[in-house]
């Protein structure tokens, strides 16, 4: 299944889906990713707490990347004049159509113009990649690395992007996560990915050498300057120092 193909998210708590309703706006989202990727009813929302700073005749409800760029962009000018912002991983996962990203904008609207916290979803960080989608697949049925550009860098997001060096910058954050995610699955499944133990690893675990020393000259010193613990005999065994009482006739007798 292709990453676009996933499973729409429209899981938002109840009270929130109550308070977009309230609103009464020019249409009912039925589709969060689609319908609020080009900012139109998130200027109507807004519109609904600020009339005079969202004039709605200034937006427009297309969807080209045009469209979205220029009703993000006034909606951003405005915003900062009332000195309030959006999350900007947040925004650009809900123009560039990013699942889960959407929702989260949706709800931090919701909690800043209602100053009402929303009880029933726990504070997560934002994570518009596929790493939860990939987690459910078995391994051999997980993308490759080409695969994971295509997966978590829209087109959209190329075409936004005029710089060459931001957008490598972006590819090779995408490399750098899966590189990292294969290291977690090889650790976690060695035997899977048919890692053998390296050579430092099957090697017995000896004590360093100054423990070594240190420890052959104090038995040294307990066998010839303390007569109280002749007959013990120390054996160091895995970093540990253990004595063991032995017969010695000079004390028996």
């Amino acid at each position: 299944m292709a990453y676009s193909q996933l499973p729409k998210r429209t899981g938002l708590p109840r009270e929130v889906l109550k308070w977009l309703q309230s609103l009464d706006l020019s249409f009912s989202p039925k589709n969060l990713r689609r319908d609020f990727s080009n900012g139109y009813l998130v200027a109507e929302i807004f519109s609904r707490f600020y009339p005079e700073d969202f004039p709605m005749h200034s937006y427009s409800n297309g969807s080209s990347l045009a469209t979205k760029q220029a009703n993000w962009t006034q909606i951003e000018k405005v915003l900062m004049k009332q000195h309030l912002s959006l999350v900007k991983e947040a925004v650009e996962g809900t123009i560039h159509c990013k699942p889960g990203a959407a929702e989260a904008l949706v709800q931090e609207m919701y909690t800043l113009l209602t100053n009402k916290r929303i009880k029933t979803v726990q504070q997560e960080e934002l994570d518009f990649t596929d790493r939860s989608y990939q987690e459910q697949l078995p391994i051999v049925a997980r993308a490759t690395a080409s695969k994971a550009i295509k997966n978590n860098m829209r087109l959209s997001e190329e075409m936004a992007e005029p710089n060459i060096t931001a957008k490598q910058q972006k590819i090779q954050s995408i490399i750098h996560r899966h590189v990292e995610q294969r290291k977690e699955e090889r650790s976690r499944h060695p035997k899977r990915f048919g890692v053998k133990p390296t050579l430092g690893e099957q090697a017995v675990r000896l004590p360093p050498a100054s423990v070594q020393n240190d420890t052959d000259l104090y038995t040294k010193t307990s066998h010839t300057s303390n007569p109280a613990v002749l007959g013990v005999k120390t054996i160091v065994q895995s970093g540990e120092i253990r004595h063991w009482q032995v017969d010695t006739p000079a004390l028996l007798s």
